[in-house]
């Protein structure tokens, strides 16, 4: 039976098999080397057996509390930085996505949430899956932008823009798709759509910031086909990073508001 007590070593067989995938890509000068992706597959399947084999201990989906969403974030930015070196061959991308996973993979050692294995009514429900995990990929992929974007500050240029832009298009769609799967969860577990709640609130700011990010990219792009001013570029940068500190307060920093106790989206 798997349970947390024997997360450590799944955690650790996949952090160094990251790692080993991670310097397998910086050591290829050009093009995606093909022993980082296998080496990197490999940690997620180790990790996916865990994820796996919880699921079948705790004979639920192991997303009711915060330790068990912090697995499968840590989890989907590894598929996500994965995904962008596959895409885009951005050698350093998936060392950073495994300093993101691997800071939540800590926080999972030291705090695991462990709680017992029931649901409560209004989570057992069809949509409880979809509904958390979609949000959390898109956490992902908002992630990996989030990393485009300080990098391109950090190296002064516009080049991880136009790849930016296309992981916020992807993860606004997922993000769109958990938070209407969620309206219909809510009608059917408490009668409304939507009632305001903090955690609610705080994924309708996150997803206004990243629908007026994309309008104002796209906006640019028809105004002048002229390559982008470096202070727009940097204005760009800056709000990525702020729309994802927005989309952290909405995950798990509103539960520090006082306002969050009365919350139907506490992690209890």
């Amino acid at each position: 039976m798997i349970t947390w007590d024997i997360y450590p070593p799944f955690a650790a067989g996949a952090v160094i098999l990251w790692t080993a995938g991670a310097t397998a890509a910086f050591r290829k000068k050009e093009g995606c080397s093909q022993l980082s992706l296998w080496l990197t597959a490999a940690g997620i399947i180790v990790y996916t057996l865990f994820v796996g084999g919880l699921w079948a201990s705790l004979s639920r989906p192991p997303l009711r509390t915060l330790g068990e969403t912090r697995l499968w974030y840590s989890l989907f930015m590894i598929v996500s930085g994965w995904i962008v070196y596959i895409r885009w061959q951005y050698r350093w991308i998936q060392l950073f996505s495994l300093i993101v996973a691997t800071v939540f993979i800590g926080i999972n050692i030291l705090k695991p949430d462990i709680h017992d294995q029931s649901l409560m009514p209004a989570l057992q429900s069809a949509w409880f899956v979809p509904h958390v995990t979609v949000y959390i990929f898109s956490y992902s992929v908002f992630g990996c932008a989030f990393l485009l974007a300080v990098y391109g500050l950090w190296r002064h240029t516009d080049h991880y823009l136009s790849s930016a832009d296309q992981l916020v298009r992807i993860g606004m769609a997922f993000l769109t798709f958990g938070m209407l799967s969620g309206c219909i969860w809510a009608k059917q577990a408490w009668g409304s759509y939507w009632t305001w709640d903090p955690k609610e609130t705080w994924a309708a700011a996150t997803w206004c910031a990243y629908l007026v990010y994309i309008h104002r990219r796209m906006g640019r792009a028809a105004a002048t086909d002229s390559p982008t001013p470096y202070r727009q570029t940097c204005i760009s940068y800056i709000w990525l990073i702020a729309g994802f500190l927005l989309l952290q307060m909405c995950w798990y920093g509103v539960n520090l508001l006082p306002s969050a106790s009365n919350s139907l989206h506490s992690y209890s």
